[in-house]
Protein backbone atom coordinates (compact mmCIF):
# COMPACT_ATOMS: atom_id res chain seq x y z
CA UNK A 1 0.00 0.00 0.00
CA UNK A 2 1.77 3.33 -0.73
CA UNK A 3 0.39 6.85 0.31
CA UNK A 4 -1.97 7.24 -1.96
CA UNK A 5 -3.81 4.39 -1.56
CA UNK A 6 -4.16 4.53 1.98
CA UNK A 7 -5.22 8.34 1.82
CA UNK A 8 -8.45 7.31 -0.34
CA UNK A 9 -9.63 4.26 1.92
CA UNK A 10 -9.30 6.58 4.57
CA UNK A 11 -11.17 9.26 3.17
CA UNK A 12 -13.96 6.37 2.74
CA UNK A 13 -14.68 6.57 6.05
CA UNK A 14 -17.34 8.68 7.23
CA UNK A 15 -15.79 9.77 10.24
CA UNK A 16 -17.70 13.34 11.00
CA UNK A 17 -16.50 14.76 14.34
CA UNK A 18 -16.35 12.81 16.88
CA UNK A 19 -16.89 9.79 14.85
CA UNK A 20 -14.04 7.24 14.11
CA UNK A 21 -16.88 5.80 11.67
CA UNK A 22 -13.93 2.53 11.76
CA UNK A 23 -10.93 4.83 10.66
CA UNK A 24 -8.98 4.29 13.61
CA UNK A 25 -9.98 0.88 13.82
CA UNK A 26 -8.59 0.21 9.94
CA UNK A 27 -5.25 2.13 11.21
CA UNK A 28 -4.72 -0.32 14.24
CA UNK A 29 -4.79 -3.39 11.88
CA UNK A 30 -2.35 -2.03 9.87
CA UNK A 31 -0.63 -0.75 12.94
CA UNK A 32 -0.23 -4.06 14.46
CA UNK A 33 0.16 -6.28 11.35
CA UNK A 34 3.76 -4.24 11.36
CA UNK A 35 4.18 -5.28 15.13
CA UNK A 36 3.25 -1.92 16.78
CA UNK A 37 1.89 -2.13 20.35
CA UNK A 38 -1.71 -0.79 20.13
CA UNK A 39 -3.91 0.96 22.70
CA UNK A 40 -7.15 1.80 21.63
CA UNK A 41 -8.55 4.78 24.07
CA UNK A 42 -12.26 5.46 24.55
CA UNK A 43 -12.94 8.98 26.73
CA UNK A 44 -16.18 10.51 28.06
CA UNK A 45 -19.95 9.29 28.48
CA UNK A 46 -20.18 8.60 24.70
CA UNK A 47 -16.65 6.94 24.56
CA UNK A 48 -14.62 8.40 21.71
CA UNK A 49 -12.61 6.93 20.22
CA UNK A 50 -8.52 7.51 20.05
CA UNK A 51 -5.33 5.32 19.21
CA UNK A 52 -2.61 5.11 20.99
CA UNK A 53 0.26 3.11 19.06
CA UNK A 54 4.32 2.53 19.49
CA UNK A 55 6.97 0.41 18.11
CA UNK A 56 10.59 0.09 20.12
CA UNK A 57 13.38 -0.31 18.64
CA UNK A 58 16.24 1.10 20.84
CA UNK A 59 16.61 3.37 24.01
CA UNK A 60 16.78 6.67 22.08
CA UNK A 61 13.92 9.23 22.32
CA UNK A 62 10.16 8.71 21.16
CA UNK A 63 9.13 10.27 18.28
CA UNK A 64 5.37 11.09 18.13
CA UNK A 65 3.03 11.59 15.14
CA UNK A 66 -0.48 13.58 15.86
CA UNK A 67 -3.40 13.83 14.25
CA UNK A 68 -7.20 13.28 13.73
CA UNK A 69 -9.14 11.29 11.43
CA UNK A 70 -12.12 13.05 12.02
CA UNK A 71 -13.48 15.73 10.10
CA UNK A 72 -16.24 18.82 9.83
CA UNK A 73 -19.57 17.80 7.82
CA UNK A 74 -19.44 18.13 4.24
CA UNK A 75 -22.54 20.76 4.07
CA UNK A 76 -24.40 20.93 0.99
CA UNK A 77 -23.65 17.65 -1.13
CA UNK A 78 -24.65 19.48 -4.35
CA UNK A 79 -21.83 21.93 -3.85
CA UNK A 80 -19.40 19.13 -4.62
CA UNK A 81 -18.46 18.28 -7.88
CA UNK A 82 -18.49 14.09 -6.69
CA UNK A 83 -19.07 12.48 -3.43
CA UNK A 84 -16.97 13.50 -0.31
CA UNK A 85 -16.74 10.45 1.23
CA UNK A 86 -16.18 8.39 -2.30
CA UNK A 87 -12.28 9.79 -2.99
CA UNK A 88 -11.50 11.06 -6.33
CA UNK A 89 -8.20 10.95 -8.36
CA UNK A 90 -8.48 13.61 -10.85
CA UNK A 91 -5.85 15.94 -13.03
CA UNK A 92 -3.18 14.69 -10.71
CA UNK A 93 -5.32 15.94 -7.40
CA UNK A 94 -6.97 13.33 -4.82
CA UNK A 95 -10.38 14.78 -3.66
CA UNK A 96 -12.59 14.21 -0.97
CA UNK A 97 -13.67 15.70 2.25
CA UNK A 98 -10.18 14.92 5.11
CA UNK A 99 -8.06 15.04 1.88
CA UNK A 100 -6.08 18.70 3.14
CA UNK A 101 -6.89 18.05 6.78
CA UNK A 102 -5.59 15.80 7.65
CA UNK A 103 -5.85 11.84 6.65
CA UNK A 104 -2.82 12.44 3.66
CA UNK A 105 -1.04 13.10 6.59
CA UNK A 106 -1.13 10.39 8.23
CA UNK A 107 -1.27 7.98 5.65
CA UNK A 108 2.12 9.79 5.07
CA UNK A 109 3.34 9.16 7.82
CA UNK A 110 1.78 5.47 8.61
CA UNK A 111 3.88 4.77 5.23
CA UNK A 112 7.10 6.77 5.91
CA UNK A 113 6.95 4.66 9.47
CA UNK A 114 6.46 1.07 8.07
CA UNK A 115 9.17 1.93 5.35
CA UNK A 116 12.03 3.23 7.62
CA UNK A 117 11.49 0.21 10.63
CA UNK A 118 11.97 -2.16 7.41
CA UNK A 119 15.13 -0.30 6.39
CA UNK A 120 16.56 -0.24 10.08
CA UNK A 121 15.14 -4.12 10.29
CA UNK A 122 13.71 -2.73 13.67
CA UNK A 123 16.78 -1.73 14.92
CA UNK A 124 17.13 2.00 15.39
CA UNK A 125 17.62 4.10 18.19
CA UNK A 126 14.26 4.92 20.12
CA UNK A 127 10.15 4.32 19.73
CA UNK A 128 7.80 5.46 16.90
CA UNK A 129 4.49 6.26 18.54
CA UNK A 130 1.29 7.53 16.72
CA UNK A 131 -1.55 9.47 18.71
CA UNK A 132 -4.44 9.45 16.80
CA UNK A 133 -8.19 10.90 17.88
CA UNK A 134 -11.71 11.07 16.27
CA UNK A 135 -12.40 14.32 18.29
CA UNK A 136 -10.06 17.48 17.14
CA UNK A 137 -12.49 19.29 14.83
CA UNK A 138 -15.45 19.11 17.84
CA UNK A 139 -15.47 20.10 20.78
CA UNK A 140 -11.59 18.05 21.73
CA UNK A 141 -12.52 17.29 25.55
CA UNK A 142 -12.19 13.37 24.67
CA UNK A 143 -9.48 13.55 22.13
CA UNK A 144 -6.07 14.42 22.16
CA UNK A 145 -6.63 16.67 25.70
CA UNK A 146 -7.77 13.13 27.52
CA UNK A 147 -4.86 10.90 25.88
CA UNK A 148 -2.11 13.40 27.38
CA UNK A 149 -3.52 12.70 30.60
CA UNK A 150 -3.62 8.80 29.89
CA UNK A 151 -0.01 9.21 28.73
CA UNK A 152 1.14 11.02 31.95
CA UNK A 153 -1.28 8.32 34.11
CA UNK A 154 0.98 5.64 32.31
CA UNK A 155 4.19 7.21 32.49
CA UNK A 156 4.43 7.15 28.65
CA UNK A 157 7.01 9.58 27.47
CA UNK A 158 7.23 11.48 24.63
CA UNK A 159 10.55 13.13 23.44
CA UNK A 160 9.25 15.58 20.35
CA UNK A 161 6.01 15.46 18.64
CA UNK A 162 4.97 16.38 14.93
CA UNK A 163 1.03 17.18 14.23
CA UNK A 164 0.32 16.81 10.66
CA UNK A 165 -1.92 19.86 10.33
CA UNK A 166 -1.58 21.04 6.71
CA UNK A 167 0.59 24.34 7.20
CA UNK A 168 1.32 25.70 4.34
CA UNK A 169 -0.44 28.35 2.28
CA UNK A 170 0.29 27.79 -0.90
CA UNK A 171 3.01 25.58 -1.48
CA UNK A 172 4.92 22.17 0.45
CA UNK A 173 7.51 23.47 2.26
CA UNK A 174 6.72 26.69 2.78
CA UNK A 175 5.40 26.69 6.95
CA UNK A 176 6.16 24.98 9.99
CA UNK A 177 4.07 26.11 12.47
CA UNK A 178 5.90 26.08 16.04
CA UNK A 179 3.67 27.65 18.52
CA UNK A 180 0.08 28.58 18.70
CA UNK A 181 -2.55 31.86 19.53
CA UNK A 182 -4.35 31.23 22.61
CA UNK A 183 -8.17 31.61 22.03
CA UNK A 184 -11.22 32.77 24.27
CA UNK A 185 -14.97 32.80 23.36
CA UNK A 186 -16.92 34.98 24.81
CA UNK A 187 -21.30 35.52 24.85
CA UNK A 188 -21.98 38.79 25.76
CA UNK A 189 -25.77 40.05 27.03
CA UNK A 190 -26.41 43.26 27.29
CA UNK A 191 -29.32 44.36 29.30
CA UNK A 192 -31.84 47.18 28.78
CA UNK A 193 -35.49 48.01 28.55
CA UNK A 194 -37.80 46.96 25.90
CA UNK A 195 -40.76 49.97 25.25
CA UNK A 196 -42.32 51.14 21.91
CA UNK A 197 -40.13 53.16 19.57
CA UNK A 198 -42.15 55.84 19.65
CA UNK A 199 -41.28 56.68 23.33
CA UNK A 200 -37.84 56.09 23.08
CA UNK A 201 -37.73 58.30 26.27
CA UNK A 202 -39.56 55.53 28.15
CA UNK A 203 -37.07 52.41 27.15
CA UNK A 204 -33.39 51.95 27.81
CA UNK A 205 -32.28 50.86 24.27
CA UNK A 206 -29.26 48.21 24.70
CA UNK A 207 -28.32 48.41 21.15
CA UNK A 208 -27.05 52.03 21.95
CA UNK A 209 -24.75 50.33 24.73
CA UNK A 210 -23.96 48.13 22.65
CA UNK A 211 -22.49 50.26 19.71
CA UNK A 212 -20.70 51.53 22.85
CA UNK A 213 -19.80 48.41 24.51
CA UNK A 214 -17.82 46.99 20.56
CA UNK A 215 -15.91 50.54 20.01
CA UNK A 216 -14.37 50.17 23.13
CA UNK A 217 -14.05 46.29 22.53
CA UNK A 218 -12.34 46.84 19.40
CA UNK A 219 -9.19 49.19 20.95
CA UNK A 220 -6.26 47.03 20.34
CA UNK A 221 -4.80 45.28 22.93
CA UNK A 222 -0.92 45.44 21.69
CA UNK A 223 1.89 45.35 19.24
CA UNK A 224 2.36 41.91 19.27
CA UNK A 225 5.69 39.95 20.48
CA UNK A 226 8.55 38.20 19.14
CA UNK A 227 6.46 35.04 17.86
CA UNK A 228 3.59 36.64 17.70
CA UNK A 229 1.29 38.85 15.33
CA UNK A 230 -1.04 41.48 17.41
CA UNK A 231 -3.70 39.87 19.68
CA UNK A 232 -6.92 40.52 17.87
CA UNK A 233 -10.88 40.40 18.54
CA UNK A 234 -12.88 39.47 15.97
CA UNK A 235 -16.77 39.57 16.22
CA UNK A 236 -18.98 36.85 14.98
CA UNK A 237 -22.51 37.60 15.93
CA UNK A 238 -24.71 40.02 16.98
CA UNK A 239 -28.38 39.19 17.62
CA UNK A 240 -31.72 40.88 19.89
CA UNK A 241 -34.19 38.46 17.93
CA UNK A 242 -36.23 41.29 17.41
CA UNK A 243 -38.78 40.25 14.65
CA UNK A 244 -40.54 43.70 14.50
CA UNK A 245 -40.02 47.24 13.59
CA UNK A 246 -42.18 49.03 16.38
CA UNK A 247 -40.43 47.24 19.54
CA UNK A 248 -36.72 48.89 21.25
CA UNK A 249 -35.66 45.15 22.18
CA UNK A 250 -34.58 44.63 25.97
CA UNK A 251 -31.23 42.87 25.11
CA UNK A 252 -28.62 42.48 22.59
CA UNK A 253 -26.78 39.15 22.65
CA UNK A 254 -23.34 39.65 21.11
CA UNK A 255 -20.57 36.79 20.08
CA UNK A 256 -16.75 37.63 20.01
CA UNK A 257 -13.58 35.89 20.08
CA UNK A 258 -10.32 36.70 21.40
CA UNK A 259 -7.26 35.24 19.49
CA UNK A 260 -3.94 36.34 21.98
CA UNK A 261 -0.40 35.70 22.01
CA UNK A 262 2.22 35.21 24.58
CA UNK A 263 1.89 38.53 25.95
CA UNK A 264 -0.94 37.34 28.10
CA UNK A 265 -2.97 34.51 29.71
CA UNK A 266 -6.42 34.28 29.35
CA UNK A 267 -7.20 34.90 32.45
CA UNK A 268 -5.76 38.38 31.92
CA UNK A 269 -7.71 38.77 28.22
CA UNK A 270 -11.16 37.97 30.65
CA UNK A 271 -10.31 40.77 33.19
CA UNK A 272 -9.42 43.10 30.21
CA UNK A 273 -12.84 42.28 28.28
CA UNK A 274 -14.87 42.39 31.29
CA UNK A 275 -13.04 46.16 32.45
CA UNK A 276 -13.66 47.25 28.88
CA UNK A 277 -17.72 46.64 29.43
CA UNK A 278 -17.48 48.20 32.69
CA UNK A 279 -16.66 51.14 31.09
CA UNK A 280 -19.88 51.69 29.47
CA UNK A 281 -22.58 49.88 31.14
CA UNK A 282 -22.86 47.52 34.30
CA UNK A 283 -26.07 45.88 33.50
CA UNK A 284 -24.50 42.30 31.34
CA UNK A 285 -24.17 39.14 31.73
CA UNK A 286 -20.53 37.70 29.98
CA UNK A 287 -20.36 34.32 29.45
CA UNK A 288 -16.26 33.07 28.39
CA UNK A 289 -14.69 29.46 27.34
CA UNK A 290 -11.06 28.93 26.83
CA UNK A 291 -9.72 26.91 24.11
CA UNK A 292 -6.43 27.03 24.84
CA UNK A 293 -3.20 29.43 26.31
CA UNK A 294 -0.92 30.78 23.60
CA UNK A 295 2.20 28.33 23.96
CA UNK A 296 5.67 27.85 22.20
CA UNK A 297 7.49 24.25 22.98
CA UNK A 298 9.78 23.42 20.64
CA UNK A 299 13.95 22.55 20.37
CA UNK A 300 15.97 23.53 18.24
CA UNK A 301 17.23 20.32 17.30
CA UNK A 302 13.72 19.50 16.54
CA UNK A 303 13.12 22.23 14.23
CA UNK A 304 16.68 21.59 12.68
CA UNK A 305 15.83 18.27 11.62
CA UNK A 306 12.20 18.72 10.26
CA UNK A 307 13.47 21.91 8.32
CA UNK A 308 16.63 20.02 7.22
CA UNK A 309 14.09 17.30 6.32
CA UNK A 310 11.60 19.89 3.95
CA UNK A 311 14.17 21.65 2.57
CA UNK A 312 15.89 18.35 1.02
CA UNK A 313 12.90 17.04 -0.83
CA UNK A 314 11.12 20.61 -1.22
CA UNK A 315 13.93 22.86 -1.70
CA UNK A 316 12.54 25.26 0.02
CA UNK A 317 13.39 27.07 3.12
CA UNK A 318 10.23 27.01 5.21
CA UNK A 319 9.49 30.20 7.45
CA UNK A 320 8.39 29.15 11.23
CA UNK A 321 5.23 30.77 12.34
CA UNK A 322 2.49 30.74 14.87
CA UNK A 323 -0.54 31.87 12.52
CA UNK A 324 -3.58 30.55 12.28
CA UNK A 325 -6.71 28.52 14.67
CA UNK A 326 -5.82 26.26 17.47
CA UNK A 327 -5.21 22.71 17.38
CA UNK A 328 -4.21 20.07 19.43
CA UNK A 329 -0.75 20.99 19.74
CA UNK A 330 -1.84 23.12 22.59
CA UNK A 331 -2.14 19.88 24.64
CA UNK A 332 0.66 17.87 23.79
CA UNK A 333 3.02 21.42 24.45
CA UNK A 334 2.53 20.06 28.03
CA UNK A 335 4.78 16.98 27.91
CA UNK A 336 7.34 17.33 24.82
CA UNK A 337 8.88 20.07 22.17
CA UNK A 338 5.63 19.86 19.46
CA UNK A 339 5.84 21.00 15.94
CA UNK A 340 3.08 21.33 13.16
CA UNK A 341 3.68 20.47 9.01
CA UNK A 342 1.43 19.00 6.76
CA UNK A 343 0.35 19.69 3.41
CA UNK A 344 -1.48 22.66 1.71
CA UNK A 345 -4.35 24.10 3.84
CA UNK A 346 -5.49 26.37 0.48
CA UNK A 347 -9.27 23.63 0.70
CA UNK A 348 -9.44 22.62 4.19
CA UNK A 349 -12.83 22.42 5.69
CA UNK A 350 -14.13 23.91 1.88
CA UNK A 351 -16.38 22.14 -0.87
CA UNK A 352 -14.28 19.62 -2.81
CA UNK A 353 -11.46 19.80 -0.40
CA UNK A 354 -8.25 18.02 -2.44
CA UNK A 355 -4.47 17.53 -2.47
CA UNK A 356 -2.31 17.04 -5.03
CA UNK A 357 -1.01 13.78 -5.32
CA UNK A 358 2.90 14.38 -5.67
CA UNK A 359 2.54 16.47 -2.47
CA UNK A 360 1.22 13.31 -0.81
CA UNK A 361 4.04 11.65 -2.12
CA UNK A 362 6.73 14.06 -1.20
CA UNK A 363 5.74 14.70 2.46
CA UNK A 364 5.90 11.12 2.82
CA UNK A 365 9.96 11.37 1.88
CA UNK A 366 9.63 14.44 4.19
CA UNK A 367 8.52 12.28 6.99
CA UNK A 368 10.85 9.39 6.01
CA UNK A 369 13.72 11.57 6.32
CA UNK A 370 12.85 13.26 9.45
CA UNK A 371 12.97 9.86 11.11
CA UNK A 372 16.08 9.39 9.42
CA UNK A 373 17.59 12.25 10.83
CA UNK A 374 15.45 12.22 14.90
CA UNK A 375 16.99 8.32 15.31
CA UNK A 376 20.67 9.12 13.61
CA UNK A 377 23.53 8.70 15.91
CA UNK A 378 24.80 12.20 14.94
CA UNK A 379 21.64 13.88 16.22
CA UNK A 380 21.47 11.95 19.57
CA UNK A 381 24.90 13.51 20.20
Amino acid sequence: MDPVELSSKLIEFKSVTPKSSGSLEYIQKILKKNKFECHFLEFGKYKIKNLYALLKGGKGPTFCFAGHTDVVPPGDLNKWDSDPFKPKIENGKLYGRGASDMKTAIASFIIAAINFIEKENFNFNGTISLLLTSDEEGEAEHGTKSVIKWLKKEKQTVDFCLVGEPTNPNKLGEMIKIGRRGSVNFSLEINGEQGHVAYPEKADNPINHSIQVCKELSKPFDEGSKNFQPTKLVFTSVDTCNEVSNLIPGKVCIKFNVRFNDNFKSSEIIKIVNKRIKNITANYKLISKVSGESFINNSKIFTDSLMKSIKKITKIQPVLSTSGGTSDARFISQICPVLEFGLVGKTMHKTNEMVEIKNINKLTEIYFELLNDIFSKKFNT
